[in-house]
């Protein structure tokens, strides 16, 4: 295995789309599928350098000291996945994501934001699609594998993130180019405020709120508590979540200055609304 990088570090992260679909329809033909998946990505990691500080299922995390050979690692673990046709799931579609920066290391494991960028990064990109940011994109773009190259995707939000992000997406002859709008907050409508920093701790009511706004019946959801507690940026980290699953887009609207008590219209069965009030004596 290679050494752990320190210092400036590229990060690529991978998963496989649509997995859990595929394991409840073919769960035989994903243990061999998912085990080959996994002996191609290791191979691939450790003949390029990379340090596998992570797996989740069938996620990779993967530590690499040169951008370049961590593109290279992407493109070569893709173009070998694309070439292995299975009979029944087909061959599967790993989206994968790179980013640079400098993390802190604890244990082998690492932390900090360009972590959480790149796991951002990688959760707005498709199945066969490979993300790049701009950090990345800088110490690569010089040099390219032959017949590689780079489409600027523009710069995006992505969720939990206060700084937008370049995105390139990288283009081979070999795979596939063309693919869905990326799942960031601007693929749909939204006026949702950008946030410092991320959520933590609220995990749990988080996705209660989320569960219960998925639900057929609910039209309105209140959350209520003291001043202070943080019902506002809960209400805004469900909107950001469910962002992708609304097509009309999510607004935020803000009632903390109105002091008369409006008129108010139940909204349209089709729509869920989230609402963040303290709780009042009756």
């Amino acid at each position: 295995m290679a050494d752990l990088p320190t210092g400036t570090v590229t990060f690529l992260f991978t998963d496989v789309e649509a997995s859990t679909k595929l394991w409840e329809r073919y769960p035989e033909a994903m243990r061999a599928t998912v085990a080959r998946h996994d002996e191609i990505l290791g191979e691939v990691m450790e003949s390029s350098g990379g340090y596998v500080f992570k797996t989740v299922g069938d996620a990779f995390c993967v530590a690499f000291s040169s951008a370049p050979r961590a593109l290279e690692a992407a493109l070569a673990a893709q173009r070998t996945l694309f070439g292995e046709e299975r009979e029944k799931t087909g061959p599967l579609r790993v989206r994968m994501a790179l980013h640079t920066g400098s993390a802190d290391e604890r244990g082998g494991d690492y932390f900090g934001p360009p972590v959480n960028r790149v796991a951002r990064l990688l959760s707005a990109g498709h199945g066969g699609q490979v993300l790049l940011s701009s950090a990345t994109q800088e110490l690569v773009r010089d040099t390219l594998p032959q017949g590689a190259s780079l489409r600027d995707l523009g710069e995006r939000r992505l969720k939990d993130l206060f700084r937008p992000e370049r995105v390139f997406q990288l283009l081979f002859p070999e795979l596939p180019t063309s693919f869905l709008p990326l799942k960031t907050l601007d693929a749909r409508m939204n006026n949702l405020p950008a946030q410092p920093t991320p959520l933590v701790g609220r995990e749990r009511e988080l996705g209660e709120a989320c569960d219960l706004l998925r639900g057929e019946g609910v039209r309105l959801l209140t959350l209520t508590g003291p001043g202070g507690i943080g019902k506002t940026r809960l209400g805004l980290q469900v909107a950001a979540e469910l962002l992708d699953e609304l097509e009309d887009g999510v607004f935020f609207v803000a009632l903390a200055p109105i002091t008369d008590p409006p008129w108010w219209h139940p909204p349209s069965p089709s729509r869920s609304v989230c609402r963040c009030g303290e709780p009042r004596n009756r």
